[in-house]
């Protein structure tokens, strides 16, 4: 199946980043949600993140323009029909993407394949209430989409091998890596960062250690590129612990126990970057 058009469904930090790597890739890209001014901020995003591609000298201001001119806006779900292919980046609520799944079902070819950038949901549950579950598959980008190379790609009980086999040709074409994996809770990536998060965020709960020496502790003596609390901020500490919920309802081990503190800053408001204070303060 040849993919040229390309439904996005939810402008949030991982939709659009998505919306702009297909339409980076020439692809014409149809980008919804529910509100006007959540299109615009989606748009105003991807903009954004092409000036600094403009400002190091990848692309053109003239690329930058053809870029956006493939990126159509919309807050119907029936401007959607024509989609080659659906992507669903919406909030981490499994009845609510079922839903959506559902109605689309009634609005987009039967040919179409659909696809949840999920982090954490059974891509099988999702499938099961999609009424297309041979062409239903998990495409979890890494957030920032236009940088990060690993695209998750997962497969659901039912997911034939033409839908696999299209999707993991299509990650080539936007020159990512896909990784294809099987359905599970958290998958690979999230089954394995999430508990490391967690255990960060209980050093700090206990008193063993601040934010920054946590974070030194693991950049310094692990080698990693971010320290799992600077990590958490950039994802979300709703989103990190949306994942832990589902790890823990899912497997039923109390490894998986979202911390209290990470619980109590979630009910402030502190959810990380996109608030301005996680466990860091950004301005």
């Amino acid at each position: 199946m040849e993919i040229q058009k390309v439904v996005v469904v939810g402008a949030g930090t991982m939709g659009a980043g998505i919306a702009q790597v297909f339409a980076m890739k020439g692809f014409e890209v149809i980008l919804r949600d529910l509100d006007e001014k959540f299109v615009k901020n989606g748009l105003t995003n991807i903009e954004k993140s092409l000036n600094k591609f403009v400002e190091k000298g990848k692309i053109t201001g003239e690329e930058k323009n053809r870029i956006l001119e493939r990126i159509k806006t919309t807050v119907k779900l029936s401007d959607c029909g024509e989609g080659d292919i659906v992507i669903e980046a919406i909030v981490e609520n499994a009845d609510l993407k079922k839903n959506l799944f559902r109605e689309l079902n009634t609005l987009v070819k039967a040919s179409a394949i659909f696809a949840s950038n999920t982090s954490s949901i059974s891509i099988t549950e999702l499938a099961a209430a999609s009424g297309r579950s041979d062409k239903f598959i998990g495409m979890h980008f890494m957030n920032p989409v236009p940088l990060m190379k690993l695209v998750e790609v997962i497969k659901g009980a039912q997911t034939s091998e033409e839908t696999t086999r299209t999707i993991i040709e299509l990650c080539k074409r936007l020159d990512k890596v896909p990784i294809e994996v099987n359905d599970s809770p958290g998958f690979v990536s999230n089954r394995v960062l999430m508990p490391m998060i967690n255990e960060a965020i209980f050093c700090v709960y206990e008193g063993v250690g601040t934010p920054e020496a946590v974070d030194s502790i693991m950049k310094l003596g692990m080698n990693h590129p971010m320290g799992p609390l600077e990590l958490a901020d950039l994802i979300g500490l709703d989103v990190c612990l949306s994942i832990l919920e589902v790890l823990y309802t899912n497997f039923n081990d109390p490894k998986y126990r979202p911390c209290p503190l990470l619980r109590k800053m979630v009910r402030a408001g502190y959810l990380g970057r996109k608030t301005g204070r996680g466990f860091y303060r950004y301005s």
